[in-house]
């Protein structure tokens, strides 16, 4: 007999788009500062000056504030088991974000990846939602902040932090989309 790897739970009664949103939007806003305070210990780190602030308080606060950013997607999205979703989104932003940050040579992408990976595991998905396209946007968001570190310098900074849940709940989108054609048709 072949085992479903989907919840029992999940899917029973889809989660409406206001609510997905809405923990998205939660949890990027608690994103930001984890993110903000990582990018200053990591600049702290590169500078070749003197008065640059020491970068471990700067680091060791936005990655305290990581768990508080899956635990609110997890929580606000209604995840049927939201403690297992925690940990599996932990291990999987540490399993894709370290390696990323290692090949892209840069902090930024590697974040972006592996904060996503972690969403993609945290976000309640329902019937209609693939991890296959979770796991394609994230890639996608995770390649765009790639390019533009590197064609637009400074700029994607400021944005990277709004790409990791925002893509997965467009790919969430495209897949409900997808879904009701094929049920008009």
């Amino acid at each position: 007999m072949r085992r479903s790897r989907r919840s029992s739970l999940a899917g029973s009664a889809p989660l409406p788009p206001r609510r997905k949103w809405r923990a998205i939007t939660i949890a990027t806003l608690v994103l930001v500062p984890a993110y903000w305070s990582i990018l200053v210990g990591v600049v702290s780190v590169a500078s070749d000056r003197s008065d640059a602030p020491p970068p471990a308080p700067y680091i060791a606060v936005g990655l305290c504030l990581i768990p508080f950013v899956v635990i609110a997607l997890a929580v606000r999205s209604e995840h049927p088991r939201p403690s297992s979703a925690v940990t599996k989104a932990m291990a999987l932003t540490l399993l894709v974000g370290i390696p990323v940050s290692a090949l892209a040579r840069d902090a930024v992408t590697g974040f972006v990846a592996g904060v996503g990976a972690g969403g993609i595991a945290a976000l309640r998905a329902d019937l209609a939602h693939r991890t296959k396209a979770r796991a394609l946007a994230v890639l996608v968001a995770s390649a765009y902040v790639f390019l533009t570190v590197r064609v637009a310098g400074d700029a994607v900074l400021l944005f990277a932090p709004i790409f990791p849940f925002t893509s997965i709940g467009v790919a969430d989108h495209l897949s409900e989309r997808r879904r009701d054609r094929a049920e008009v048709r």
